[in-house]
């Protein structure tokens, strides 16, 4: 079919069957991993994508890292690098679904969707995915923080992330990395995405400081994911390897979330006024 160039126009996978083979019973998380989840505010999906659909979202992405390519208009924000030293690089950027069909389709992956609705306990809707990208030799950090501190312009928290490996993904690298328990502390301010990894310590009380020497760090082969709490406290270290990291995320909420805003949610998404449910074309149902 002939599509429009911006694909949150299509609310539903855009290759016909895509997911049909996937046996779905599979990607079902198990009682431990569930437990693990709500006791860590963490756990690593049982399912992994396969090696064809890996190959063509970094092939894509390897077009979309380019600046000025094709559909470049349709992004919610884009940086090229994150951090404010030149000598790191953090790629990051929100909106890919909209460009390159693979990323459009990613969302609706059993292995997502499966287990965000049993973590939810909700039908689940689509908020925005992310891409972080690290290079070889001086990949950038993502600091300490908190999903939610970043979305407090919705209401309930009523989110889930998903955190999808494109590359394997190693303490080496830049993985990702947990402190556990931390879901159930108060929600915390901004302090900032990238550059320095101890900025939030500001904000922490001595005992929450103390957590922070014994991260729990999640090494991800290509094609695997963890989810996590809106309010796990989670970062990822500088990559000083010869390989990239890259990685893209699927961000998540349950059916009941509205805007508390007046403002877009998003940069070039139409205004959801307060108090209105996060529904329309930019906010797809994934899972029933």
């Amino acid at each position: 079919m002939t599509l429009n160039n911006d694909l949150s126009n299509y609310s539903a996978p855009l290759t016909e069957d895509i997911w049909c083979l996937i046996n779905e019973a599979s990607c079902e998380l198990g009682a431990d991993a569930q437990r693990h989840f709500f006791e860590k505010g963490y756990a690593v999906g049982p399912a992994r994508l396969g090696h064809d659909v890996i190959t063509e979202l970094l092939a894509d992405l390897d077009h979309l890292m380019q600046p000025g390519h094709q559909g470049n208009h349709l992004w919610h924000e884009y940086h090229t690098n994150e951090s404010t030293n030149p000598d790191t690089i953090l790629f990051h950027a929100l909106g890919a679904w909209r460009i390159k069909r693979s990323f459009h389709d990613l969302l609706w992956h059993p292995a997502i969707t499966i287990p965000a609705r049993q973590l939810l306990s909700s039908p689940i809707h689509f908020w925005h995915d992310q891409l972080f990208c690290k290079p070889a030799r001086h990949g950038g950090v993502v600091a300490w923080h908190q999903d939610y501190s970043y979305w407090t312009r919705t209401t309930p928290m009523q989110h889930l992330t998903c955190w999808v490996a494109l590359e394997d993904a190693s303490i080496d690298n830049g993985c990702l990395h947990y402190i556990p328990g931390s879901h159930k502390w108060d929600l915390l301010p901004v302090t900032g995405l990238a550059d320095d990894m101890a900025s939030i310590k500001r904000v922490l009380n001595g005992e929450q400081w103390e957590t922070f020497q014994s991260p729990e760090a999640v090494e991800l082969k290509a094609g695997q994911v963890v989810f996590h709490h809106p309010l796990a406290i989670h970062g990822s270290f500088e990559n000083r390897t010869g390989q990239s990291r890259k990685a893209a995320v699927v961000n998540m909420i349950g059916d009941t979330v509205t805007s508390d805003t007046n403002e877009p949610l998003l940069k070039g998404i139409p205004v959801i006024p307060t108090g209105n449910l996060l529904r329309g074309n930019f906010f797809p149902l994934l899972r029933a």
